[in-house]
């Protein structure tokens, strides 16, 4: 599992920082080995991701151990400004990315949005 994923060639509609933030969301407590496996990104990549969500507020961490816990501002508004103009937050976007929403319990989900909406 030791080496660099194999780099995607044109557009994608989701960025790499909303991948890292979605693989957060399904594990608080996730390494940072597994996000970038699991997005297809570099350690590195992955790295400075997760500084640029912690230094925008949107992410924080605790060490726990050896290993770090993560937490989500689930209320922070997304940084387009078309987004915050609308209100969309963190946990807006989230509810369309991760996979387990229905089982998720620590951030909210707009209740806004029908619940057949969600997906």
């Amino acid at each position: 599992m030791g080496g660099v994923p194999e780099p995607h060639t044109g557009w994608t509609f989701i960025t790499n920082h909303a991948r890292v933030l979605a693989a957060i969301a399904d594990d608080q407590n996730v390494r940072i080995r597994d996000i970038a496996a699991h997005c297809r990104l570099t350690e590195r990549a992955v790295q400075k991701i997760i500084f640029d969500l912690e230094e925008s507020g949107f992410l924080s961490h605790t060490r726990e151990g050896r290993s770090n816990a993560y937490r989500i501002e689930p209320g922070m508004e997304l940084r387009h400004p078309a987004e915050a103009e609308a209100g969309l937050t963190v946990a807006s976007l989230l509810a369309l990315l991760v996979q387990d929403e229905a089982h998720r319990t620590d951030w909210p989900v707009r209740d806004d949005v029908p619940a057949d909406d969600h997906h």
